[in-house]
């Protein structure tokens, strides 16, 4: 799914209920950085893993909440078949048009942000040891940084981004290169990491540090 719509915005009131009472960890990374992969690993060592992109995905498929309000706003010609949003066809439009961006943002990042403090809610009560939540555009958001107590960033070259991205989602070179160019720097990135996952190489060896930051967080 393009990242357009992934970045919740969370009220600063809603996200501090949640402090000191759990451990807020943020996991980020550019798009073919490997975040899915690493968050699985948490997922399967035992941690509570809130993807906003999941979310997003949930919202815009067929019957989601945001599909009305996309067919009001854009037309059906925005819509697939099925029922989805046909996410090629947005991408490109919001590429090329701030004010169609701004007006999806507008739909989808309020049911974002109240699906994942509804995911938190229910973690928290399920007494999680820690939250951990996925956010494709955790940085360029500008909203998460103060509420997180850990942001966990994973890195790799662009060159490996962007072969990734080519080979699992069918895109041109240029397009995935103008999906790199609208994402924060990866010196941005690193520059408000508590933890780097470095996934350039094997993924063992990027699992292995996600395995140690999993025993480093459940010891707090």
């Amino acid at each position: 799914m393009a990242h357009f719509s992934s970045a919740p915005h969370p009220s600063t009131l809603d996200l501090n209920f949640f402090k000191g009472k759990i451990p807020l960890v943020g996991l980020t990374g550019g798009i073919g950085s490997g975040k899915s992969a690493i968050a699985s690993h948490l997922a399967q060592l035992g941690a509570s893993i809130i993807d906003s992109d999941q979310i997003a995905h949930q919202i815009t498929d067929p019957n989601g909440a945001a599909i009305e309000s996309i067919r009001n706003t854009f037309g059906a010609d925005y819509l697939l078949d099925s029922g989805a949003l046909n996410r090629q066809k947005m991408r490109s439009l919001i590429f090329a048009d701030t004010q169609a961006k701004l007006q999806l943002e507008a739909i989808t990042h309020p049911l974002i942000r109240q699906e994942t403090l509804q995911q938190a809610q229910i973690r928290l009560e399920d007494g999680a040891d820690y939250l951990v939540f996925v956010i494709p555009l955790l940085i360029e958001s500008g909203q998460w940084l103060k509420h997180l107590n850990h942001l966990v960033v994973v890195d790799c070259s662009t060159e490996n981004q962007i072969l990734r991205v080519m080979q699992r989602s069918q895109l041109k070179r240029a397009e995935v290169e103008q999906i790199i160019l609208a994402q924060a720097t990866r010196a941005a990135r690193l520059a408000h990491a508590n933890t780097v996952i470095n996934n350039d190489g094997d993924l063992a060896l990027a699992l292995a540090q996600t395995t140690k930051l999993h025993q480093q967080l459940t010891r707090r």
